[in-house]
């Protein structure tokens, strides 16, 4: 097997992890948020159906410094507000959003990043000096 094929083969069961996350996640905890009245029009706009679980998972995830700048900017009305999430999901929905986000994102780039170094040759050249 090579090493691209077994990145691949790695990559997708973290992606398909990061699937199963985005489920749960959505069902235990924006779920709750879009029943609250407090939280349900704190969500962000929802391009799609179920981007509201990403916007969610991305404002709780990300670092403070981040979703401030985000929270200043022009286009914020398009991400979920930190605050009034926070003070509504408990420390279980925090974890499950920072493992589902980081899992889901760190999946996507690295398949990106793979089919920049298949293209650019750099796994031909590893095979070809084993």
């Amino acid at each position: 097997m090579s090493i691209l094929s077994t990145l691949f083969a790695l990559n997708a069961a973290a992606l398909f992890v990061a699937l199963i996350l985005y489920v749960i996640f959505g069902q235990v905890t924006v779920r709750k948020l879009r029943k609250n009245p407090a939280t349900k029009d704190k969500l962000g706009i929802e391009l799609a159906s179920g981007w509201s679980i990403l916007n969610v998972a991305q404002a709780i995830a990300l670092p403070r410094f981040i979703t401030d700048k985000l929270k200043q900017s022009p286009i914020s009305s398009m991400y979920a507000h930190t605050d009034e999430l926070l003070e509504h999901t408990t420390l279980f929905d925090r974890v499950l959003a920072r493992v589902f986000y980081w899992l889901f994102t760190g999946a996507g780039l690295a398949f990106v990043l793979m089919a920049l170094l298949d293209t650019l040759g750099l796994f031909d050249y590893i095979e070809s000096l084993t």
